[in-house]
């Protein structure tokens, strides 16, 4: 038997597909280090299709994301809707708010049988926003491609990333995904790869704070709440639910009325495609477990090493290897693996420390912003 949870063992809840690196806009904490031309060795069309028929195989509905860089830059966005849309894969995109996300190109990948468009606010405002995008106007084109997409009944997921730069812009934004009508808020806590490396983190305490937080936004807003490379979201509302706050989790088990998404990890119910084939557990993970031109998707996340030994929480070390949080949580693999190299290693944004745990701690508290929230306290 594969290790890990036997749904998750068997097929990601997210396959990532970044089809290109290329794109129009210089953002602060972009991952794939996006750059203005496309790459000469970027999955075909038909390799492309290829792909989308091996994603087939994890079974009806597979979620697939195309991703970037940005995939409107790509003239075959439409045709490989379509083409996963036929298979019975639930086919969405993330694409950049620039001119290109216009309404009939909106409106193109509708009738080719997409299912929701996620788009990214990193602030409230156009100055906010723009300053960490690293373009002027592209707020603007961010909340008309929304307007487009509501107008023609495509529900939008909005991402926004959480760091200290932007953290404080947490509430307005909030406020602005009630007014704009999306049915999704997906925030991601910054791992330091691409140009993130430049961008500062929040200090663990505070990012325990913000997602107590998250938890009470879940509640109260018409639109739902995920979090990205952030699993300790799962323990957060555990013991939120410990504490009387949300005593009914909603489908009888600790932690089952979270958001499912919530609780996955690099390889762990999520995989990404890279723009070249490579696979890895994550786009914040880039460590390769082959390539989708020599295997196929299925057989690499279901049975390479790499993905095997991040399913299995029992193979953790330090502080999230003795948590008893760490089948439900298992922290950020993509987080452990860019401070330390090693992908088992504790996440060092998570400020909990288990009873009895004296080991090392993976975290810096020079600040003073990090605090115990150990379960014997």
């Amino acid at each position: 038997m594969r290790p890990g949870n036997l749904e998750t063992s068997e097929r990601p809840f997210v396959l990532i597909w970044e089809l290109t690196q290329a794109c129009g806009l210089a953002c602060d904490h972009c991952r794939a280090d996006a750059q203005p031309r496309r790459h000469p060795d970027e999955l075909s069309t038909a390799e492309g299709k290829a792909l989308l028929e091996q994603a087939a195989d994890f079974g009806d509905g597979q979620l697939v994301v195309l991703s970037g860089g940005d995939p409107l830059v790509r003239d075959d966005v439409e045709e490989l809707i379509a083409h996963g849309d036929d298979l019975g894969l639930r086919m969405t995109i993330t694409p950049s708010g620039t001119g290109s996300l216009t309404a009939d190109r909106i409106q193109e990948m509708v009738d080719a049988g997409l299912k929701r468009m996620a788009v990214s606010f990193d602030g409230a405002s156009p100055a906010a926003h723009d300053a960490f995008r690293g373009e002027d106007g592209s707020f603007e084109e961010t909340v008309r491609a929304v307007e487009a997409a509501r107008a023609v009944g495509l529900p939008v997921q909005v991402n926004t990333t959480v760091c200290r730069q932007i953290v404080d812009e947490l509430p307005a934004i909030r406020d602005l995904l009630a007014e704009i009508g999306v049915v999704m808020w997906s925030v991601f806590f910054l791992v330091p790869v691409g140009r993130g490396r430049v961008l500062e983190p929040v200090a663990p305490g505070k990012a325990d704070r913000v997602m107590e937080w998250l938890a009470e936004v879940s509640e109260t807003e018409p639109f739902g709440v995920k979090t990205t490379e952030a699993p300790q979201y799962r323990r957060v509302a555990m013991q939120r639910q410990a504490d009387g706050d949300d005593a009914d989790d909603g489908a009888g088990g600790p932690g089952a009325g979270i958001e499912r998404r919530t609780g996955i990890v690099a390889g762990d119910g999520f995989a990404f495609v890279s723009h070249t084939g490579e696979v890895f557990p994550s786009g914040f993970l880039p460590e390769s477990a082959g390539n989708v031109r020599d295997r196929s998707i299925t057989e690499l996340y279901r049975d390479s090493s790499l993905f095997q030994s991040l399913r299995d929480r029992d193979q953790l070390s330090g502080k999230c290897g003795a948590c008893p949080y760490r089948h439900v949580c298992g922290g950020s693999r993509s987080r452990a693996f860019a401070h330390t190299g090693d992908p088992l290693a504790s996440d060092p944004l998570c400020p909990f420390v288990p009873e009895g745990y004296d080991g090392p701690l993976p975290w810096d508290d020079t600040d003073g912003e990090t605090r115990s929230v150990s379960s014997g306290e």
